[in-house]
């Protein structure tokens, strides 16, 4: 006997290579200094997108490396593509609501707002 238990099951876990990890931490440090140096930079309206843009590829990093989801096949996909495709919904009830109202910085008070709500009684 060699002292190991015997196993009928073959492995099923996936190998990763250190090299992968430390290629994916280096990755995310240098996307993390991107994302710090384009704050700086004045970018107008684009400054919200590039700073989504690195940050939604810093989460498939760690989604596709550390949680695994690249390796596995099957109930974790569907669950990881349903958890997007909720988030899709939530995000488009929000925008819905968010674009189709009409937000005023500084609203008129009632006194000014009164005769013209009572002309519709």
């Amino acid at each position: 006997m060699s002292g190991h238990p015997r196993s009928d099951h073959p492995h099923s876990e996936h190998i990763v290579p250190a090299g992968v990890y430390v290629g994916v931490f280096v990755a995310l440090l240098v996307l993390t200094a991107l994302t710090t140096g384009v704050a700086f930079i004045d970018l107008g309206p684009l400054n919200t997108v590039v700073a989504l843009t690195i940050a939604v590829i810093k989460m498939l990093l760690v989604v596709l490396f550390f949680m695994h989801v690249r390796y596995n096949k099957g109930l974790t996909r569907i669950v990881i593509v349903a958890a997007f495709f909720w988030l899709g919904i939530m995000m488009t009830l929000m925008l819905a609501d968010e674009l189709t109202r009409h937000w005023d910085m500084y609203p008129e008070p009632w006194s000014v707002l009164l005769p013209h709500l009572l002309r519709f009684f």
